[in-house]
């Protein structure tokens, strides 16, 4: 079938799914952060694509190609990995690496800080801050660019910031700042 009456679209579905760098902005994320894309573009790379492909030549060596479900699937599939390959590459060239270690002992609030703070209702929370492409809410990850984050950045200990959100204006006290220790040579 011709490509002309597909929906086919060069978009990325990951890009949209993560919330959008700020104009003029770089995309910051922590050397972890890098080495888990990069491990994960390296495994697509060097072990699941070439596994589709020798699946695919395979079954295309199988004959009819129109209803064998190993092709078809293999053909997919590899679409599938090279759009992530593509995004994962994009993400990386795109990136600022920044070391959170720089500000051990820091109490004031940067990228890669891990923050305790208590909203006016008496809630405690922590929250680590992170690049967009590190993201994870349910163990507290954040991405610099949400707004909790925006509000807490530059904030120190015991100060009290305003976080607006859609059921109104939020007060949180800053409780405690920490950043991981650097390594040591």
């Amino acid at each position: 079938m011709s490509k002309v009456f597909v929906n086919v679209s060069d978009e990325d579905d990951d890009e949209a799914a993560l919330p959008a760098i700020p104009a003029g902005s770089k995309n910051y994320i922590r050397p972890q952060g890098y080495a888990r894309i990069k491990d994960e573009l390296f495994h697509l790379i060097d072990v699941d694509r070439p596994e589709v492909v020798r699946i695919v030549h395979w079954a295309a060596s199988n004959g009819d190609r129109s209803e064998n479900g190993d092709y078809i699937y293999g053909k997919r599939r590899l679409r599938e990995i090279d759009k992530r390959i593509r995004f994962l590459t994009k993400r990386m060239d795109t990136a600022e690496v920044v070391d959170p270690a720089v500000h051990h002992g820091s109490e004031q609030i940067f990228f890669g800080a891990t923050v305790a703070y208590e909203n006016q209702h008496g809630q405690a929370h922590t929250v680590t801050i992170v690049g967009i492409d590190e993201i994870d809410p349910l163990n507290g990850q954040i991405s610099w660019v949400s707004p909790v984050a925006r509000a807490l950045t530059k904030a120190r200990v015991g100060d009290a910031v305003i976080l607006n959100t859609p059921g109104g204006v939020e007060e949180l006290e800053i409780l405690s700042v920490t950043y991981p220790a650097p390594l040591a040579d």
